[in-house]
Formats: structure tokens, sequence, C-alpha cells
């Protein structure tokens, strides 16, 4: 018999697992399981930080732009007082986050969780039995299985560092090496990134990637196209030699790992939970149930094809919420259209139906790509390389989806966004008069 009863275990406090914890407080005895820092990833070491850090150089590099049409600055960046700025804002949430469980009256526990049976969980050899459970770990980084990974250093380690290194260098051109690497080079560093094939960003369009490729390498960043590393070496004045296929080779001080992200679940013991899981994640059907229907799964610990994305986490665990108080009396989850953003010395967005779906599926849709830099819009804060497509379903003409490479491609796209959830066509966005001159006042000439 467990040492407690509880009526649902929560196992991770990211925003997945917060959404369900007090989604289900005021009805249900609720245990939240953390096994690293209050919060998740996100706010700790994730999303949040990096934007943090990403606002100043940004604004760095929107002055330089700016400097040709009568800015005149001489900004540069102090990595030890931004760095600062981060902290004053992440050292905060752990506390805040535990303070805020246990003034709604959830139950905490810090530690490791194992699944003894079904029913039941171990944390610091005290066991738990709940009726119901809800997994949300997330993810951790992948590290190359290569000779000297024990020098390769995550993206954790980079929003921490005290001191910015004179040369670095990333594995991988995902959103974690695009956007670390931007702020790197920006903050003054030397800048190596490390790609196996010849396209960053695979999940965009190569002309836009190519376009914020070209950007990067202005602002300083050097990009290793087609090549793969075979080991790192640690040199006797404490610098890292990088060694690959074709004589590659480069000696850095810091090396950090941006090869995208491997569930967390080693620790779990699922097989015992009767929880089918792989490589990719936690198996879930369309109400988020795994394999065992009295255990669902959140966030991106789940194996399914929407973007791997803290709003996401936070939509699935509230939407679980809600099947737990209702044992399932509801659709089967929905998902609206998903925005994703790279932040880079330009962005890189994208909603709804991807532009390759649309290419592959000309019977279906209008692709309409619009060249926009030369707009007032743009041409007032020097977004030169502006590029906007829309995606219309050509049935009912009404917004399918949008890919965006610009300076301000978040704002854009989260319009898009909007309009698409909204079912909106082109005669619902003429109807909007909103303010002008600014970006929403673009939308009606996209379309």
């Amino acid at each position: 018999m467990a040492d407690k009863k509880v009526d649902v275990i929560i196992i991770g406090a990211g925003p997945g697992g917060l959404a369900a914890a007090y989604g289900l407080a005021s009805n249900k005895t609720v245990l939240v399981v953390e096994n690293d820092l209050w919060g998740g990833t996100c706010p700790n070491r994730g999303c949040d930080p990096k934007k943090m850090l990403y606002s100043v150089v940004h604004t760095k590099q929107q002055a330089a732009d700016l400097a040709a049409v009568g800015l005149k600055s001489d900004s540069s960046i102090n990595w030890e007082e931004m760095m600062e700025f981060k902290k004053q804002y992440t050292e905060k949430i752990p506390s805040g986050t535990l303070d805020g469980l246990k003034s709604a009256n959830i139950l905490t526990e810090h530690g490791k969780a194992t699944f003894i049976d079904e029913t039941t969980i171990s944390v610091n050899d005290t066991s738990y039995q709940a009726d119901k459970f809800v997994l949300a770990t997330g993810l951790h980084p992948a590290i190359p299985q290569i000779e000297g990974n024990e020098f390769i250093h995550t993206s954790a380690d980079f929003l921490s560092m005290p001191h910015l290194p004179e040369k670095v260098a990333f594995i991988g051109g995902g959103f974690v090496g695009i956007e670390l690497a931007n702020i790197a080079a920006e903050s003054g560093a030397e800048v190596h990134l490390i790609q196996h094939n010849d396209q960053v960003l695979k999940r965009y369009p190569k002309e836009l990637t190519s376009a914020l490729v070209d950007s990067m390498k202005d602002h300083g960043v050097h990009f290793h196209f087609d090549t793969t590393l075979s080991s790192i070496r640690e040199r006797a004045d404490g610098d890292y030699e990088l060694l690959g296929e074709n004589d590659f080779s480069i000696e850095v001080d810091e090396v950090f790992a941006a090869m995208g992200r491997v569930p967390k679940l080693d620790s779990l013991n699922l097989n015992v939970a009767g929880v089918n899981y792989d490589n990719h994640g936690i198996q879930v059907n369309a109400f988020l149930e795994t394999s065992n229907p009295n255990i669902y799964a959140v966030g991106d610990v789940v194996n399914r094809s929407q973007p791997k994305l803290t709003p996401v986490a936070s939509f699935e665990g509230a939407y679980v919420a809600e099947g737990i108080l209702t044992n399932n009396d509801h659709d089967s989850i929905r998902y609206p259209a998903i925005p994703q953003v790279v932040y880079s010395s330009l962005q890189i967005a994208t909603t709804g139906v991807s532009l390759s779906e649309a290419v592959d599926n000309p019977s279906l849709y209008t692709v309409k790509t619009v060249k926009t830099g030369s707009w007032y819009t743009f041409n007032r804060i020097q977004d030169p390389n502006a590029v906007v497509i829309t995606v219309l379903d050509k049935k009912n003409s009404t917004i399918a989806g949008a890919t965006v490479l610009s300076k301000i491609a978040d704002e854009i796209i989260n319009y898009f966004t909007f309009e698409i959830n909204q079912k909106a066509d082109k005669q619902a966005v003429a109807h909007q008069i909103p303010a002008y001159p600014t970006p929403a006042s673009d939308m009606t000439y996209y379309l």
C-alpha cells in the first residue's frame, strides 16, 4: 500500500504540468513532482531568458540599420550586465512557481519520480498512489555521440555564462543554434555554426533560410555546411579543437550542442506503468491518453506533429485537466493554427498550412509571395529583405497559412494566426480598420 494517496499526480512543473495542475486544483487533490527547476525549461533556461538577451541584441542591430538614416549611436553590448538583466528575471522563477502552487493548495515534491506499478510512483523513498497521472517531463538537449563529447555544453550553459568567450561553436542549425549564434555574434564573439547538410531550419523554405544565412554572415557568423564532426580534443591552453570529415578543423573556447532535444523518459520506468513510447516521445490518442488510459501526457514529451512550444504545452495541460474533470466527456483535442518564430538577425515565422504543403497541393491552395522590403512599413525600419508568403484556400478564399521573413515577423505572423483561426477571407480582412500606419494596416495587401 502506498504511503500517500491523491487524486492526480503530475510529473513535471513546466507550463504543461502547471496548466493541468491549476485546472484541477479546485476539484481534485493534486501532487506535482519536479526533478529540476520549478517552472520548467522555458522560463528558467529557455525561451524567456533567450528572448531577454535577444531584446538587447535586436535593439543594437536595429540601431546599426538606422545609422544611415539619421540615428547616431555607438551601441555595444556588455555581456555581464545583460546576463544580470536576465538573471533578475530567472532567479525568481523557481520560488515564485513553488509559492504559486502552494497558495493553490497543490502538493509538491522535489525529486525523481519512478513508477512502481500502474497506479503508484516513488519519490524520495515515499510512494504515492493516484487515480490519474499527467506526464509533462519535457525534453533535454541531444548530445552528439562523438569522441570528446564531454567537452560539449548545452543551451542552458550558454544562457548562464558569466562571461562571453572569444570564440564559440554551435553544432546544429535548428532554432537553438540559429538564435544563440545571433546573440553571441552580436555580443562580440567569433561564432561558428556547424551544420551536417546544406540547409539550416529545414522546416522553412530554403529561399528564406538562405536570406537569413546571408544576413547572419553579415553580422559575423561563420557557417560550415555539409560538415560532420568526428571528435573534439582539449588543447593544452584550454581551448578545444573540433575535427571533422574532409580535414575540417577549427579551434574555439567553447562548443555548444544545438542538435535538437530528446524526451526526458529514462527514470520514469514507463514499461511498468503500461505506457508506450519511442525515441520521439510518449504515444497518445486524440484525448492525450497514453496506452494506459489513466495516464495522460502533455507538452514536449509527447510524440506528435504539433510544434513543441510552451503555449502548446499549456493548451494541452488545460485540455487534459478538463478531460479528467469530465471523464473525457468532451471533444478530442483540436489545435488552432500555431505560429512558430525563429528570432535572429532576421526573424522567420510560419503559421497554419506550410508553404511546402501548399505547393504540393496546387488544387487546394493558392500561394502568393510578396517582397515587401520597399513598402512603407518595412522601409521605415530599414528591413529591405522582408518577404510575406500567404496561402489561401481555393475553396472558400479563407487564409490558410503564412510564412514571413522580416525584422518584425513575430508581430505579422500573429495577425495571420488570428485571421486563420477566425476563418477570415479577403473580404473579412478588408472590413477591418486597424491603426495606421502599422504592420496590421498592411494585412489586406498580402491577400
